[in-house]
């Protein structure tokens, strides 16, 4: 089979936010920016990887959510534990330094693990946590 990765989601509660740090502090693209019903999907990805984006996503859009279920998905955004991505970078002590001197929520400086990787974490401003690997 050939199966790739095209597009994963994470909610936002914020879009300029989210624009922000996905478009200024990480320097992805703006690939689509859609809005409907007072809410908007922003599309971003890695410049010179059209192939592979993340969409930034109203949470609980989907109608069938209930106000309960909408309660917990903004306790859980409020924690981190709702939302997440791993991102790779070359140099992941120089990123490291750009996003934080950027402002961004630092969760973890960058450490080697004892599974294998450096890595490092921060907090998108919808609370979604998002950790940035080393490449090899």
């Amino acid at each position: 089979m050939d199966i790739s990765i095209h597009a994963s989601f994470l909610p936002q509660d914020d879009p300029d936010a989210a624009l922000g740090f996905y478009r200024d502090i990480l320097g992805f693209e703006v690939r689509n920016d859609v809005g409907y019903g007072g809410m908007r999907w922003i599309t971003v990805g890695p410049a010179g990887q059209p192939a592979t984006s993340i969409v930034l996503t109203p949470p609980a859009a989907d109608p069938g959510v209930t106000d309960d279920e909408r309660k917990v998905i903004a306790e859980m955004m409020a924690k981190g534990t709702y939302g997440g991505i791993v991102l790779a970078t070359p140099d992941v002590d120089a990123t490291f330094e750009r996003v934080q001197a950027a402002g961004a929520d630092v969760v973890q400086e960058p450490i080697d693990q004892p599974y294998g990787v450096r890595d490092c974490a921060f907090r998108d401003p919808a609370g979604n946590m998002i950790r940035i690997q080393q490449r090899g």
